[in-house]
């Protein structure tokens, strides 16, 4: 039975591991740019991404096979879950978790910034000419390369031989209460510790900025994105507007053809006027162009036909995620208030909280849905799906910047190799600090222990188990803080708690700069959603020039029907034929060139 549920809950994994290919390769393919689409940069961006996920996305794995060992019902262990075999299934988890934080760095680390240097050396007229080789490309880009190899050796050799906890001495608090987590720790463990705990602090004060941004964002943009008009009606209608203005043009050359001092004030004037009119026409007649998907490829247009189909669900799903997102947000401030007042040890430990003492909603709906296999793995999966598509969204607001320069901009369709590697570094950076939130502050309780109980009655013998079937009152749930031998033969902390406690109590400055990035991320996201609900957020640059082109058509944003018709045409990729004052306008320009 026992060998039925552990393969049972790694199928599940796997499962969720193909759905992760599944969204990485749709987000790589929708955001780059399809005439600079590189195959290396394509494959790098979508392991990578399948790598973050599938690390965040294990510690469900993790709650649900520690839990597996206890009957929460009775809070006794199972008769199967010997020591033995629950050392077993911690050390299976721990060998996964090691390798997927291993690759993550790598991957952060070195290998994509390889692939940066890699496309970029590449020369189109001497490759063709046959003056560079696999060779010189491949060096050219591992000598820029070499300085991000030594950065990698630096951090583990710090982590190496940094003292710890444990080794320090004259302390004015107390570390036995975890004594178990740093206790038998290995040199090798340290230095990848320190490693996790580096790239973990520096992610979140990322995701305090455009995580927060993006969590705030995403549900207004979905509810105020219903656009004004159809893209194919829109390119109708420029293009018969652009007719228009191009006889028009004809016609004030021609009736001025041969004149020796030139065209008069007023022609000259309508004509320049006529010019620029032309010039916005163009503009905006290839911004429908890309908005239809025209010259795009097929994943492209199935995506437009497909965002068209659920559009009028946009507005239902942007309140359920705005309602979703701000119950996160209380929940998670819940958490950091109670961290800061009730942590055993404060900032000498990163705030590391034995047992939660204020209510958390979240926390509570992990905990009891974790009683059923996959029912928390569901609701875990959409969360994390959240934090990372408003990251994405985030990113694509603020773009890739350095100080107050934008470097790279995100953009659907538009997003060059380049670009695209920057942002995978920045989601795998945010990914680690996504996870330690929802570790920490999201569902403490939950990434600790899950559902697991114990049955807090004296023993009559070391090697036997209590007995609550008449005292049901005396099963309480793990926690940090439970001192007796019931516990500690019972409850099994979750292997990812262990190790994000070890990183903040081993490293205490990792522990303070992670809490406290915390609460500029609760900042940020109610600053940026108080603002958002007055102002509608513009993604990016293409978002604000279709915006203001938009604002032009005639009457179109009034007309709440023809959003609606708007819609069907998106979806039949039909316009609907000139209305009655593009014709009237045409025999206006008729009749005036006859006078």
């Amino acid at each position: 039975m026992a060998l039925i549920q552990s393969t049972l809950i790694w199928v599940v994994y796997a499962v969720v591991v193909v759905l992760v290919v599944a969204i990485a390769s749709i987000f790589v393919y929708l955001y780059q740019a399809p005439r600079e689409r590189s195959a290396t940069v394509t494959i790098i961006s979508i392991f990578t991404l399948t790598s973050l996920l599938a690390t965040v996305l294990l510690l469900p794995v993790d709650v649900a096979l520690v839990s597996s060992t206890t009957s929460s019902k009775h809070g006794i262990r199972k008769d199967w879950a010997t020591q033995n075999r629950v050392d077993n299934i911690k050390l299976t988890l721990r060998i996964v978790y090691y390798t997927l934080f291993s690759l993550d760095a790598i991957l952060c680390l070195v290998i994509v910034p390889f692939t940066y240097f890699w496309h970029e050396e590449y020369d189109e007229v001497a490759s063709e000419e046959g003056q560079q080789s696999i060779g010189s490309r491949f060096w050219g880009a591992f000598k820029y390369t070499i300085g991000f190899i030594a950065l990698v050796v630096i951090i583990f050799l710090v982590g190496f031989f940094v003292p710890i906890a444990k080794d320090r001495k004259g302390g004015h608090y107390d570390l036995d209460f975890f004594k178990h987590i740093i206790e038998d720790q290995n040199h090798g463990e340290r230095a990848l510790t320190f490693a996790l705990g580096l790239l973990i602090t520096i992610g979140t004060l990322i995701y305090a900025l455009y995580t927060a941004a993006g969590f705030a964002l995403l549900p207004v943009a979905l509810i105020k994105s219903a656009p004004a008009v159809s893209a194919p009606t829109l390119s109708a209608n420029t293009a018969s507007e652009l007719e228009q203005n191009r006889e028009r043009q004809r016609q004030l050359e021609m009736r001025n053809e041969g004149r020796e001092d030139g065209l008069p004030a007023k022609d000259r004037r309508e004509l320049d006027a006529l010019v620029r009119d032309e010039r916005t026409l163009v503009r905006r007649e290839r911004l429908a162009a890309e908005a239809s998907g025209e010259g795009q490829g097929w994943l492209i247009r199935a995506w437009t036909k497909i965002e068209a189909v659920f559009r009028p669900l946009k507005l239902i799903g942007g309140i359920l995620l705005m309602l979703v997102a701000i119950f996160v947000w209380v929940c998670m401030l819940l958490t950091f208030i109670d961290k800061a007042k009730n942590s055993i040890c404060k900032s000498h430990c990163g705030y590391v909280l034995g047992h939660n003492k204020i209510f958390n909603p979240m926390n509570w709906i992990f905990v009891q849905s974790a009683k059923i296999f996959p029912i928390d793995y569901v609701i875990f999966l959409l969360l994390v799906l959240f934090f990372f598509f408003s990251s994405v969204v985030g990113i694509a607001t603020i773009g890739i910047r350095f100080l107050w320069l934008r470097i790279f901009q995100i953009r659907k369709g538009h997003t060059s190799p380049q670009a695209l590697l920057l942002t995978t570094i920045l989601l795998t950076l945010m990914a680690l600090a996504i996870q330690y939130s929802l570790a920490m502050l999201v569902a403490p309780q939950y990434a600790h222990y899950g559902p697991q109980t114990f049955c807090d009655r004296p023993l009559r013998h070391p090697d036997d188990q209590p007995d609550c079937t008449n005292h049901t009152k005396a099963i309480k749930p793990c926690s940090e803080v439970s001192t007796s031998q019931a516990a500690a033969n019972v409850c099994t902390a979750s292997v990812l708690s262990t190790f994000i406690d070890s990183i903040t109590i081993d490293f205490s400055f990792f522990g303070d700069v992670t809490f406290w990035a915390q609460i500029g991320f609760l900042a940020v996201y109610f600053i940026v959603f108080i603002l958002s609900l007055f102002r509608t957020p513009k993604l990016n640059a293409y978002q604000l020039d279709q915006d203001l082109e938009e604002d032009e058509e005639e009457g179109l944003l009034a007309s709440t029907g023809r959003r609606f018709g708007a819609t069907w045409q998106d979806i039949t990729g039909k316009a609907r034929k000139p209305t009655g004052g593009a014709v009237r306008g045409r025999e206006s320009i008729d009749r005036e060139d006859e006078e």
